[in-house]
């Protein structure tokens, strides 16, 4: 467990009068909370969490528990680049509405609480992990957005796992259209040769256990093409974690 310093006397007061001042607060509604950083009842509920049963490769949930580990038809029909994705939550309600907001409102504070429950969702990957690596931002859109969400969330990851962290592993070289509104053939093509390994970081990466970070996973275009250029840069097997993915009824 994380070491937690002991406060004294002083800062205990300190920390409850501020707590007084300014208290803690849902981060998807802005009400009453116990702790800072946390849901509301209210939030916490709408929130789908994905859970045993699901698909070992995928990550998505079956609707009937048979007792054992199984692949999904997606996943026989179209196996993935990556090993194993996971996921904390479907991309619905509350979890989308906290996706949105870290990734267009400015909302960085917002990376802590949903780093601490990937960390919980993904510990199978963790456990087995050499390296987490972010899905990276074109250098443009970096420019404009300020941040990249998926490496915000990818340091409280790693603080907490205690598996380090190396966004230098992979690079995003190609300027792509945003995908919204793509079919899948047209996202594999936006994302034909958009990730790179660069020449310098083969060595560090060759046959490592990857754990590819990102906020949502939709299709699996993009965890497919990043998964890709790891593979052919050196990486062992690449794992994708992120906090809500995108489940279709089947």
């Amino acid at each position: 467990m994380p070491f937690k310093p002991v406060l004294s006397f002083g800062a205990r007061m300190a920390k409850a009068a501020l707590g007084l001042l300014y208290p803690p607060s849902c981060i998807a509604c802005q009400g009453a909370t116990g702790e800072p950083h946390g849901l509301c009842a209210a939030c916490w509920s709408g929130i789908r969490f994905i859970e045993r049963p699901f698909c070992e490769r995928l990550g998505t949930p079956f609707q009937v528990d048979l007792g054992q580990s199984l692949l999904s038809p997606a996943a026989i029909a179209d196996p993935p680049v990556f090993q194993r994705a996971r996921a904390v939550a479907e991309y619905d309600g509350t979890a989308s509405l906290l996706v949105h907001r870290l990734k267009y409102n400015d909302r960085l504070e917002l990376a802590r609480a949903l780093g601490t429950m990937m960390t919980r969702a993904g510990a199978e990957l963790l456990a087995e992990a050499d390296v987490i690596v972010p899905v990276p931002l074109h250098r443009w859109r970096l420019w404009r957005r300020r941040f990249n969400q998926a490496m915000a969330l990818a340091q409280i990851v790693a603080a907490e796992s205690g598996v380090p962290c190396d966004p230098s592993l992979l690079h995003r070289v190609k300027r792509t259209r945003r995908q919204v509104g793509l079919t899948k053939a047209q996202r594999q093509e936006n994302l034909q040769g958009a990730f790179r390994v660069l020449p310098e970081a083969k060595a560090r990466l060759k046959g490592k256990t990857v754990l590819l970070i990102d906020d949502v996973l939709t299709t699996g275009s993009t965890a497919n093409a990043a998964s890709r250029a790891l593979l052919r840069g050196g990486a062992a097997k690449v794992d994708i974690l992120a906090f809500a993915r995108v489940v279709t009824e089947s």
